[in-house]
């Protein structure tokens, strides 16, 4: 993580963050998910190698996949190693696919995967239902962000001096 800032739940280790996600996107709510995958992507995730740039969900069929994220092919893989970009089946429950496709339905809204992890073994993607923002809205947000930086390193300074 940047700097130890933030600290990862126990039993969980973070293996890749989409940082444009909450620049480009409102989120609106999230949830964890586990993901179908064959088993050069776990020794490749193991290592600590995908990206969810440009990546989305989308719901087919009453069913969650994951396109456009990237899992490099496991270096020390034989002629059975997996494509980087295929579409990967992410699992929820019924009730929790339903729920998410409603928001989802809604006009400006989509499917983003937050981040990447493995917890207790297994590799979860925290996926997230987000609007799109307009270019003042992402304008905001980094002024926001600059004031609370700013604010935070005047009261860590006078922390100091006391």
């Amino acid at each position: 993580m940047a700097k130890g800032n933030k600290k990862e739940p126990e039993g969980q280790t973070t293996i890749c963050r989409n940082r444009r996600a909450t620049h480009d996107y409102a989120i609106d709510d999230t949830i964890e998910c586990g993901m179908v995958l064959v088993g050069t992507e776990v020794k490749s995730l193991r290592d600590g190698h995908a990206s969810l740039d440009d990546a989305y969900a989308r719901i087919d069929d009453g069913e969650v996949w994951l396109i456009g994220a990237e899992i490099p092919e496991y270096l020390f893989g034989n002629r059975l190693n997996h494509k980087p970009k295929r579409p990967r089946k992410l699992l929820l429950h019924r009730r929790e696919i339903a729920k998410f496709a409603e928001k989802a339905d809604v006009k400006g809204f989509t499917l983003v995967p937050l981040r990447m992890y493995f917890k207790d073994g297994r590799a979860k993607l925290e996926l997230a239902v987000g609007r799109g923002k307009q270019t003042h809205d992402k304008r905001e947000s980094v002024k926001k962000a600059d004031a609370k930086r700013e604010i935070d390193r005047a009261l860590a300074s006078t922390k100091r001096r006391k």
